[in-house]
Order: C-alpha cells, then sequence, then structure tokens
C-alpha cells in the first residue's frame, strides 16, 4: 500500500495542475486530457522493413529526438547491442532545451540509467526501470520544455555501435505554466576522491529542487569504504541543512549495502569490501525534494574502515582514496550554464584506460584439463566466446594475458552464463584471485578464500562484467585461469564460457585530482553561449575546446577554418576533435572544409576517417566534390570506416552516381560485415535510378536475412517505385 500511496503521490506531484476529486481516482485517469501524445523512435517507416535499430560510428552523435512546439519527454526506452567493454559509460546522452547549446541532461548513459561503471544490471525504482539483466532501459523522468528539445546519444568509445533501439514519448502542449521548472543531470567523477575534500554530487546556482543520485564507488582499499555522511548546504548556508549519518544510510539501508532495489532507493551492484570492489547506489529525492533559492552544494564524505597491511584495523573512520563517480539530478528555473565539461570518453572508464583482450582469438595458446576448449562463433548477437566443454570439477581453462608495462591491474572477466555452466574459480599464474586478507573486526566477516562465480542461468547471455580482483603484475605473459568448482542443482551440466578479458592499469593514487571549473557565466554577452561562454572563449587546440567549438552547431560556422586546419594536427585526438565539431556545424561546411575532409579520409587513425566520412555525410549533396575519396575508403581496412563512407555517398545522392559500380562489388564482397552491407544497399537506394546497374548484385542480397529490407528498399528506389512507409 505505502508504494501505491508513494505512486500516486509521484503522479500527482508531477501533474500541471492540481487534480481534484477522490482517491479512487488520484491518477486522473478519468479526466480528458489537454495535449496530444507523440514518440520519436529509431522504428524504420518502411512498412516491409524489421530493421528498426540505427547504428552509431565511433565519434557520431545520433540525434534521437528533434522536437519543436511545448511539450513533455513523459518516457525513454532504449536497447542498445554493443561489443566494447563499459560502452554504457563511453555513450553520452545529452538533452537540449529551447534551442540552448548548453546541455542540461550531460551524462553517461548507463549512469543516466542508474547503473555506473559500464555495467549492465537490473533496477526496478519508479523513475527508472531496467530489465533483461540490464539491457532493457526506461526513464520516467519527466522533462518540460517550451518551445524544443533536443535528445542525443554520442559514441565516445572506439567501435561501432552495431544497434541502438529507441522511443522517446511525449506529449504536446500548447504551452506550460511558468513555475514548470526545466529537468537536469549532470555527471562528474574524481579518481582518487581529492584528499581533504567531501565528494562533490553537484554545486550550482539558481533556483529549484534536487530530485535524485546515482554514486559509483570503486574501492582502492579493502574494508567498508562508507561511513561517509551526506551533506546538502543550501542557499549559501555555511552548516549542512542536511547532514546524514553514513553512506548506506543514504542509500536507506542499514549495516552495509548488498544488491536490492526499490521505489526510490536501491544499489544495483555491491561486491562487498575486497581491493576493486565496485558499487552503485541510488536514492530518488521524489518524497523528499531539496529545494533552494539561490543555490546548492551536494556531496558525500568519502571516509570508512581502513585496514593495515597485515589485515588488523587500523581506523573505523578515516578519509580513503576510492574512486567515486555520480550523476545528480535536479529541476531549476532556466537552463544551468555554470558547469564545466564532463570528461571525454574513455576517461570516464573506472580507471580511465581499459585494454580489451578478445580471448576467443587466443585459442591457440589456451590449454584446458579435464575438458576441451573451442571457439563458438556469434553466440549473441556478434558475441565469440572462448569456450570450455568441461567434464565436471577439477575442470580447467588456461588463458594467456599479456600486461604491457609493471603495474597494478584491475582484471574483469566478461563471463557467459547459460543453462548448463558450472562454477568457477579464478586464479592468475596460480594464485588465487579475489582475497580478502582481513581479520574480522566488530560485525565483518571477510569472505574465506577466492569468489565463486555462479554462472548458471535458465538462457544464454553473453556477457556478465565480473571483477576479478586487483594485481601488481610484471610486464609481460601470465596465465588466468577458471577452474570447475561445482554447478547449480538446476544446471545441465558444468562448461564455462568467456567473451573477453579486460585489464585496466591502476594510476597513482597520490596524484591530486584534477578539478575543472568554468567562469561564471557572461549573462551580457551577444550571441549564443555554451556553459556560458561565447564561441570566441573556446580558442586554442584542445580537444575539449574543439568539440565545444562544435556544440555551437552552425552557429560555428566562422570557426571552420579554424578546425579545417586542425585535421592536419599531429595529435590523433585533435584531429578526432576537430572532424566531430566538424560533423555538427554541417551542413553550413564551406568547400575548403571539405576539401580538407576528403584529405582526412587517408587519415592514419581510424576514428578520424570514420568522423570525416561523417561530417560529409552530414554535409549531403554538396560534398560530392570528396565523392573519388569516399570510393577509396570503401576498401578500408577497418568495417565501420566503410559503412561511414557509404553513408555519406548516399546521402550525396545522385551526384554520387560514379561510385554505383564499387558500391555494386562491395555487396558481393564475400565475408563483408552485416552493418556495411546495409549501409551499402541504402547508398544505392539513395543515388536512384541512375543505379540500375546495381540491381544484380541487390538481389543477390536478397536472400541475406539481415540484409533483406535495405536491399528491398534500395530496388524499390532504383526503380522509382514508392516504397511502403507509415
Amino acid at each position: 500500500m505505502n508504494k501505491c500511496l508513494s505512486i500516486l503521490l509521484l503522479i500527482c506531484g508531477t501533474a500541471w495542475a492540481q487534480i481534484p476529486g477522490d482517491l479512487s481516482d488520484s491518477l486522473g485517469l478519468a479526466r480528458l486530457k489537454n495535449y496530444s501524445a507523440a514518440r520519436a523512435s529509431s522504428g524504420n517507416p518502411d512498412v516491409a522493413s524489421n530493421d528498426d535499430s540505427k547504428r552509431i560510428m565511433p565519434g557520431d552523435t545520433l540525434v534521437m529526438a528533434d522536437l519543436q512546439g511545448a511539450g513533455v519527454v513523459t518516457h525513454i526506452w532504449l536497447t542498445v547491442a554493443d561489443n566494447e567493454f563499459g560502452w554504457p559509460r563511453l555513450l553520452r546522452l545529452r538533452v537540449y532545451y529551447d534551442g540552448y547549446k548548453t546541455p542540461s541532461v550531460d551524462a553517461p548513459l548507463g549512469d543516466f540509467f542508474g547503473v555506473g561503471h559500464g555495467s549492465e544490471r537490473n533496477l526496478n525504482s519508479i523513475m527508472i526501470h531496467d530489465s533483461s539483466f540490464g539491457r532493457a532501459r526506461n526513464s520516467y523522468w519527466p522533462m518540460p520544455y517550451r518551445k524544443s528539445c533536443r535528445i542525443t546519444v554520442t559514441n565516445e568509445g572506439h567501435r561501432i555501435v552495431p544497434m541502438f533501439y529507441y522511443h522517446v514519448d511525449y506529449r504536446n502542449y500548447d504551452s506550460l505554466p511558468d513555475d514548470i521548472g526545466y529537468f537536469h543531470a549532470y555527471y562528474r567523477q574524481e579518481r582518487p576522491a581529492r584528499k581533504g575534500h567531501n565528494y562533490e554530487f553537484l554545486n550550482i546556482k539558481g533556483t529549484g529542487h534536487y530530485v535524485g543520485t546515482v554514486m559509483s564507488v570503486v574501492q582502492t582499499q579493502v574494508s567498508w569504504f562508507g561511513e561517509g555522511d551526506d551533506l546538502f548546504y543550501v542557499d549559501g548556508s555555511t552548516k549542512p541543512q542536511i547532514l546524514g549519518t553514513g553512506s548506506e544510510d543514504y542509500f536507506n539501508d542499514a549495516w552495509g549495502l548488498r544488491d536490492s532495489d526499490g521505489p526510490w532507493t536501491g544499489t544495483p551492484i555491491a561486491e562487498g569490501e575486497r581491493l576493486g570492489s565496485r558499487l552503485t547506489g541510488y536514492r530518488w529525492h521524489i518524497p523528499d525534494p531539496i529545494p533552494f533559492k539561490k543555490s546548492l552544494w551536494a556531496g558525500i564524505e568519502h571516509a570508512g574502515w581502513t585496514a593495515n597491511p597485515d589485515g588488523t584495523v587500523r581506523s573505523g573512520f578515516e578519509e580513503r582514496p576510492d574512486f567515486f563517480s555520480s550523476v545528480a539530478f535536479w529541476y531549476q528555473q532556466g537552463v544551468n550554464e555554470g558547469l564545466p565539461e564532463p570528461p571525454y570518453g574513455y576517461d570516464r572508464l573506472p580507471f580511465g584506460n581499459a585494454r580489451q583482450l578478445e580471448v576467443p582469438t587466443l585459442i591457440k595458446d589456451v590449454t584446458a584439463e579435464k575438458g576441451r576448449a573451442v571457439v563458438q562463433k556469434e553466440v549473441d548477437w556478434a558475441k565469440d566466446l572462448l569456450f570450455l566443454d568441461a567434464e565436471g570439477p577439477g575442470a580447467r581453462i588456461n588463458i594467456p594475458v599479456d600486461i604491457p608495462e609493471d603495474g597494478t591491474y584491475e582484471l574483469i572477466g566478461l563471463i557467459a552464463q547459460a543453462p548448463d555452466y558450472g562454477d568457477y574459480k579464478a586464479l592468475l599464474d596460480e594464485q588465487p584471485m579475489n582475497l580478502d586478507p582481513r581479520q574480522a573486526a566488530t560485525s565483518e566477516v571477510p569472505f574465506p578464500g577466492p569468489e565463486i562465480f555462479y554462472n548458471y542461468l535458465p538462457e544464454v547471455y553473453v556477457a556478465k562484467d565480473r571483477a576479478l580482483g586487483m594485481a601488481t603484475l610484471k610486464k609481460g605473459r601470465h596465465t588466468l585461469s577458471f577452474i570447475c568448482m561445482g554447478k547449480d542443482p538446476h544446471s545441465l551440466g558444468y562448461k564455462f564460457g568467456i567473451n573477453d578479458v579486460v585489464i585496466e592499469k591502476m594510476q597513482d593514487l597520490t596524484k591530486e585530482t584534477a578539478i575543472q571549473s568554468m567562469p561564471d557565466p557572461q549573462a551580457n554577452a551577444s550571441g549564443p553561449l555554451y556553459r556560458g561562454q561565447p564561441l570566441s572563449f573556446y580558442s586554442g587546440q584542445s580537444p575539449d575546446a574543439l568539440r565545444a567549438i562544435g556544440n555551437f552547431r552552425t552557429d560555428a560556422a566562422s570557426a571552420l577554418p579554424t578546425l579545417a586546419r586542425d585535421l592536419n594536427d599531429k595529435d590523433a585526438e585533435v584531429r578526432t576533435a576537430a572532424a566531430w565539431a566538424i560533423s555538427q556545424i554541417a551542413p553550413a561546411t564551406n568547400d575548403a572544409a571539405i576539401k580538407a575532409l576528403s584529405h582526412s579520409l587517408s587519415d592514419p587513425d581510424p576514428q578520424v576517417r570514420t568522423l570525416a566520412a561523417v561530417a560529409l555525410r552530414n554535409t549531403g549533396p554538396q560534398a560530392a566534390p570528396a565523392v573519388p575519396q569516399l570510393i577509396s575508403t570503401l576498401n578500408d581496412l577497418v568495417a565501420y570506416v566503410r559503412a561511414s563512407s557509404a553513408d555519406a555517398l548516399g546521402a550525396i545522392g545522385p551526384a554520387a552516381k560514379d561510385a554505383i559500380k564499387p558500391l555494386a562489388s562491395r555487396l558481393a564482397m564475400e565475408g563483408e560485415q552485416t552493418f556495411v552491407l546495409r549501409s551499402v544497399s541504402y547508398a544505392l537506394g539513395n543515388i536512384g535510378p541512375a543505379a540500375s546497374a546495381a540491381l544484380p548484385a541487390l538481389e543477390a542480397t536478397l536472400k541475406s536475412v539481415r540484409v533483406t529490407y535495405a536491399a528491398q528498399s534500395a530496388i524499390l528506389k532504383i526503380k522509382s517505385q514508392p516504397v511502403p512507409t507509415y
């Protein structure tokens, strides 16, 4: 009953006007509505097509919704197929209101949906609901806007996102009341948390109310990290108006944290108190929002139990250098312009670096005992497995792991689960992983022995990220072993499968974390602003400055000469940032920029080549002078570069007729990636009737189930026949 009443209070609290009536219709379902409902989605308008997902190239930005007029986004659903480690933290979600250049929502996709560390987990709350092992994500945060709403997601990783499905459900209103605030969400991190400072969720000026926190921690020491109190300073107060009693208490739990979820609080990740253990907790302040009139500082102490080298207790309350990251959620008047740029891409991963070892490719160097090691191809949406067909307890698989340099590393195993899988422990160079060296203190009882990974699941799932622990390692080859310890009573076997192993190097914990800040917003500046500053503020060749220029979009056309110059910079990150910025300014691209982008199609860095093609795609027919170079990159060694080039040729349209034969040849290429074949097919269709010579190749492609829809659409366009659409 309490949960139901909370839901009623939530709905009533977010209504634009008070709904009169008794409790039997507190949701106002009987009241006639004064808005229209609509949806923006990844759905293909082609009636005959089941190709309902979008593909996002490395560095590219997908516009999920571009809504006009007054309205409210009421629900976002999405699901993603990706095989890059940590992709939920590498995809960046941004929401822009009313034509502002500064996003009011700026957070990694996974953290926004309540789960940190780039992981996927189930989460069942009122505002966020993640299911199907975390692969289906839902947000129910109301996002009002008065003139427009633009929602984007940027792939800041190094691999293609081959399938991105989404819904954005929204309401159209004639207008919104003056007292409706804008929804905001902002990500920040400290790695490690700064010595002598409390960890900060949010520090802003304005008028509004705070409504939620997602907090993630990676433990760099053993023992309980979470004795730190939550703190909220409202309107410049020197003392916190809200003062907590411990980290687990802030998440409405007690005596530690464990996997849980609930309407307003929960911890979808709680791996214990070992070295490298991870935690994510969420706390929605829906029944208890925190209003502020002038300013708000929200944060938490980073202190807890610490241990001596021999495992004895050193302190029950001492500052710790754990890694913290968070997303703060709030509503406020106007769009907040005063927050600095969040970290980019891999800098957001738990250790700021990650090397993903594709262990199935190491099969020649893998050994096994009491079982046979083989590679299973495309077990789950293009994910391969190194598979151990184990005979029973004691079965073992040994995997080589090459360490690039001396240091302390955390190892992550992307381990599959299935109906016939067993229970396994991990050894590194014959030493147990994930040991807890502490001596028992108070109510804490360290877990004896290494962690056991229980891999039975009634269906096949590839793959759950498992923290294998930290180890100090020398450069060179090491051996990671998994040994069968038994099985679940329901399991049909003792088998084992692993997709990849990830190694992340620990940084120097004594190094002070750099904190970014921005000057006060220039309220009187003429022209558009990004994070409170005009275009002229963002000078220099740093990648962050170049990406900031891109956020001005077509209003940054005057910066094209600078960006074209930076496409030749010796630093690949600078070139990548410049190419992305031009892709956002397009279609306001000029001839000089098109020439520079054409040259960048032969850049040594594949991500620069991809973004150059993306920028030409966004330029459209005006990019016709780049057709010869785009034809050349149809033979690029990297599949996502080939796909991006085909997309650009399709966007150029009939003026790309010289590419018809090379595109048709690519369709006939044996072993070509499905997403490339789709891009090639759509490109031929967009070139139109002039591509009739490619019809035999397209008709042959109809036999490929996953490319059929794109090929059929292209055939109809080339034959000047209508494509049935919704």
